[in-house]
């Protein structure tokens, strides 16, 4: 009788110590996505990324950025991704940021874009602002 209560009490020491012992669920971040190229696996990797980050850790905060040839992936006629790229910008913490000297030195007009991405002055300054207030930085590419 001495052996099963002491084997019941040695399951609920080894029971309440691997209940102490499972891992946090992880803490939000934020982070922003650097993209200047328009070859579809740097594309499919940022939009991967967004989505197991999402998956993985919701809550946290994302920004892909685009300047250069990076902003191929939000203008409909350039895209391959445009499906992706809707889903993504569903999220409730995801956004799409275009620079606005990109866009004007590709001769974009704000409506060439896919709904629901925003412009910001300058794409450079978006990414250095970002990382000023803390968020991490990732450049997108192979």
């Amino acid at each position: 009788m001495k052996t099963i209560g002491s084997l019941v009490a040695l399951g609920a020491l080894v029971l309440a110590a691997a209940a102490w012992i499972q891992p946090a669920a992880p803490k939000p971040y934020k982070v922003v996505f650097d993209l200047t190229s328009d070859d579809p696996a740097d594309q499919r990797a940022v939009l991967r990324w967004l989505h197991e980050i999402e998956t993985a850790n919701p809550g946290t905060d994302m920004e892909v950025v685009m300047y250069g040839r990076g902003l191929a992936l939000v203008v409909p006629a350039r895209s391959s991704a445009v499906d992706d790229v809707k889903q993504a910008i569903a999220q409730p913490h995801v956004a799409f940021r275009v620079c606005a000297i990109a866009m004007k030195n590709q001769k974009l007009e704000p409506g060439d874009l896919l709904p629901g991405v925003r412009t910001v002055p300058d794409g450079i300054g978006e990414l250095v602002a970002r990382q000023r207030d803390g968020w991490g930085y990732i450049k997108a590419l192979h």
